[in-house]
């Protein structure tokens, strides 16, 4: 794609590698065949191709984000599927990235706008806001249809409360800093992120990792200082909220991997994992950032990374359980990984089977479930359509996001195929407890 960038704004590295993203453009058209959106709502400015003209006319000139490219920008998933697909390595993710910032510095969005994407980001971050909000929210949920009616705003509030569960599940012991000692002979070293949301809403996808992990012999820290690793905000544009979260990860694990070492950084939470690996290029350009940033992008693996490099216990249960792997868009697009954790299912016994459509998104992404509620509601419909297809025994994925959004539109049609994280069934299988989402 040939582009006309003013000098002066070429001057600016985040344009400089924006610019060199779409001269790798070819116009081919291949991202939109799987494009969620573009399949969903049939318009052109609704695919990445679409999205990548209209970042680049703004971009170009130095343009104000106009109330069109937000609209179309913010409907992206950032599935990643684009990527997967283009033949000519497109880097959309980065792309859309600096489009997001480019529309927070650049545009104002309406009131009610402001004000929800102000809240998410204020609360979703912070584990304690976030309880205090979700034992409001179940308080809130019988009044559900009646806020949906509110103007402007009332559709993105009931999607939240309808998300919200009804209980939260008491805290884990392995909130706090401290260092969890292997089972048997030591093998190795690992720092485990244990996230925001995800502990306040399923503890035991941690505590599965941390059991499992110290049955093969590593030693499990948990570091001081540890928070959001801001792939929350980064999605919303706000590029330095996410980088001051990110800036507190990088000095929570450096200083374990300058002290004691480190062998891996486990994440659990495979949307914090495709960010988190991102670190590098996010400081690329910050010398007092860069190298540090790479360090610890460079160690930063998924649970499924870790336990392929080591050998798993035995089985100690019957399984052979059906099992409906969804491979969350962050795994499978993000970080490409798709094999690794088919592989530990079957290795743990598992009669695993791949979704039809599988490469399509459930239509949770982060937070797009709660400001893209109609969209995500017809992909999450599609995904349970798909599912259900295989008349499983258990659903099976690697994100938390996605637990949630399948869990809902089971619900919703008063299913009870139970959903819980890949790793949760291969600590069961080897000798943990059976998930609280199974028993």
């Amino acid at each position: 794609m040939q582009t006309s960038f003013l000098p002066e704004a070429l001057q600016q590295p985040a344009m400089q590698a924006s610019e060199k993203i779409l001269r790798t453009c070819v116009h081919c058209g291949f991202c939109t065949a799987t494009c969620p959106t573009y399949l969903l709502l049939g318009d052109e400015l609704d695919s990445p191709r679409g999205r990548i003209y209209m970042i680049k006319d703004m971009l170009e000139r130095g343009k104000p984000a106009s109330s069109d490219v937000v609209k179309h920008v913010d409907r992206c998933l950032s599935c990643l599927s684009c990527m997967t697909t283009c033949p000519s390595g497109v880097h959309y993710m980065h792309l859309v990235d600096h489009a997001r910032a480019h529309i927070e510095a650049t545009y104002e969005r309406p009131f009610a706008d402001r004000a929800m994407r102000a809240v998410l980001a204020a609360i979703l971050p912070y584990p304690n806001r976030f309880r205090v909000a979700l034992t409001l929210a179940a308080l809130g949920k019988p009044f559900a249809p009646l806020i949906r009616l509110l103007p402007g705003i009332g559709s993105r509030l009931s999607a939240m409360l309808a998300l919200a569960p009804w209980f939260l599940p008491g805290k884990s012991p392995y909130e706090a800093p401290q260092t969890i000692a292997p089972q048997s002979e030591k093998r190795g070293r690992v720092a485990i992120l244990t996230g925001c949301a995800q502990p306040v809403l399923n503890p035991d996808i941690n505590e599965a990792a941390i059991r499992l992990l110290t049955r093969m012999g590593l030693e499990v820290v948990i570091p001081k200082n540890q928070g959001c690793c801001g792939a929350l905000v980064h999605h919303m544009g706000k590029d330095d909220a996410s980088h001051a979260f990110a800036k507190q990860m990088i000095n929570a694990w450096m200083a374990e991997i300058d002290g004691e070492g480190l062998d891996a950084i486990v994440i659990t939470a495979s949307g914090c994992g495709t960010t988190i690996k991102d670190y590098g290029h996010m400081f690329r350009n910050d010398p007092d950032w860069a190298e540090k940033a790479a360090k610890v992008s460079s160690v930063a693996k998924d649970i499924t990374e870790v336990l392929t490099r080591f050998t798993l216990p035995e089985p100690t249960i019957q399984t052979g359980q059906t099992i409906a792997y969804q491979s969350a868009c962050s795994m499978q697009h993000g970080q490409q990984l798709r094999d690794e954790p088919k592989k530990l299912l079957k290795a743990a016994g598992f009669n695993v089977k791949d979704v039809p459509e599988g490469h399509i998104c459930c239509g949770s992404a982060g937070t797009y479930n709660m400001l893209q509620p109609e969209i995500s509601g017809q992909l999450r419909e599609r995904k349970v359509n798909n599912i259900e297809k295989l008349n499983p025994d258990i659903i099976a994925t690697g994100n938390l996001g996605c637990m949630s959004q399948i869990g809902k539109g089971l619900a919703d049609r008063g299913k009870a195929v139970p959903v819980v994280h890949t790793v949760e069934l291969i600590d069961w299988a080897t000798g943990g407890p059976k998930p609280r989402g199974i028993a």
